[in-house]
Parts: C-alpha cells; sequence; structure tokens
C-alpha cells in the first residue's frame, strides 16, 4: 500500500468515525404496537403445535414480554471499534419469552414438525430447524416481517415459546418503566393457559 491509498484510508475512517448514524440509523416502532404483535406471534406459534395437556411454566427464567436497550448498541463507527461498544439512547430491542412444561420429548418432536408444516403452509418461512440429539429448535420469520419466532426443547419436559424483533427507535413521549424502558402491555399469549 503507497502512502497515498494509506492517507486515503485513513481520511476515509476518520471522516466515517465522525459521521456515525446514531440512533437515527435505527427504524422507529412503537414497541406496544411491536410487543403486542409478538405476543401474537407466540400464540400463532403456540396453536400450530397443537399441544394438549401442557401447563404454563410460571417458574420459566425468561424475560416475559419486554422492551430493553442494553443489547442495541451505538452504529456509530467509533464505537462499533471498540471492544465494549455502548448501548444506543432510546433505542431497544422488544421480546416476548414463556414455556410450557409437561412435554415429553416425543411430543415435542412431534409438536415441533406439526408447527413447522402448518406455519409454513400459513407463509412463515422457517429459517432453522433443528431435530438432533442434541438439540430440537424451530426458527421461523412470519410472512412480511423481519421478526424471529423460535421454539426450543429444554430438559425436564420443557418448550420455550419466543418471539424478537430488531432493535428500533421509539417515539418521543413513550411512557417508561422505572429502568427507563418503555412500558409494554402485560403477556396474553397462551390465552389458553392464562386463563383469558
Amino acid at each position: 500500500m503507497t502512502k497515498r491509498h494509506f492517507g486515503l484510508l485513513a481520511a476515509t475512517l476518520a471522516l466515517l468515525g465522525t459521521a456515525g448514524c446514531g440512533s437515527e440509523g435505527y427504524p422507529l416502532a412503537d414497541p406496544v404496537a411491536t410487543a403486542t404483535r409478538l405476543d401474537g406471534y407466540t400464540q400463532t406459534a403456540y396453536d400450530a403445535l397443537g399441544l394438549t395437556g401442557a401447563a404454563l411454566d410460571d417458574a420459566w427464567p425468561g424475560g416475559g414480554l419486554e422492551a430493553e436497550g442494553w443489547n442495541c448498541y451505538s452504529r456509530d463507527l467509533a464505537d462499533q471499534l471498540s471492544d465494549s461498544p455502548p448501548s444506543e439512547p432510546g433505542v431497544v430491542r422488544v421480546s416476548d419469552e414463556w414455556a410450557v412444561k409437561g412435554v415429553s420429548h416425543a411430543r415435542a418432536v412431534a409438536a415441533l414438525r406439526r408447527a413447522r408444516g402448518e406455519l409454513a403452509a400459513q407463509g412463515w418461512e422457517v429459517t432453522d430447524f433443528d431435530d438432533t440429539p442434541q438439540r430440537l429448535h424451530l426458527e421461523l420469520e412470519p410472512p412480511g416481517s423481519d421478526d424471529k419466532v423460535s421454539v426450543e426443547e429444554y430438559p425436564g419436559g420443557r418448550l420455550q415459546v419466543g418471539a424478537y424483533a430488531d432493535c428500533a427507535r421509539y417515539p418521543e413521549g413513550t411512557v417508561l418503566d422505572a429502568q427507563g424502558d418503555p412500558e409494554v402491555p402485560e403477556q396474553r399469549a397462551p390465552v389458553q393457559l392464562r386463563g383469558e
């Protein structure tokens, strides 16, 4: 590399480092609407599993329905080059997780295969399906969405159902909780097991 090329490269990197896009690089999305959409996706996934006799696992350590910004990093180039880039203010990732218990491995395999076929027939894209002795996992994208929905078997006869949206900026005036994250509605899915 010549000195001239090196100088151009250094100038370009310096310019990019000062012209980062920050939170404006993230799409704008209402966390309440996103949470409601994800909760609906987990309900659709549960319906497609066709499970009977399962119970909601109240002891599941998953996060529930939440909007958090700790994993939405700054998109400024200088921050991205850091070993520990800071979270971007005003940007959150909404997720919905819950689990059912009382599902044997054989029932879990049949349920995930059934859900894979039924949801694919409804236009969902199957992005991952592992049915091995080490892992039973299904991941999908609903039609017209970049959201991810997953169902995964865990020890003790448990199936976790989760839905995840990409990081997005929340609108000005969004109601925040005590931790400074946007408030989201209560989980409703799966309605069959929540008595609603």
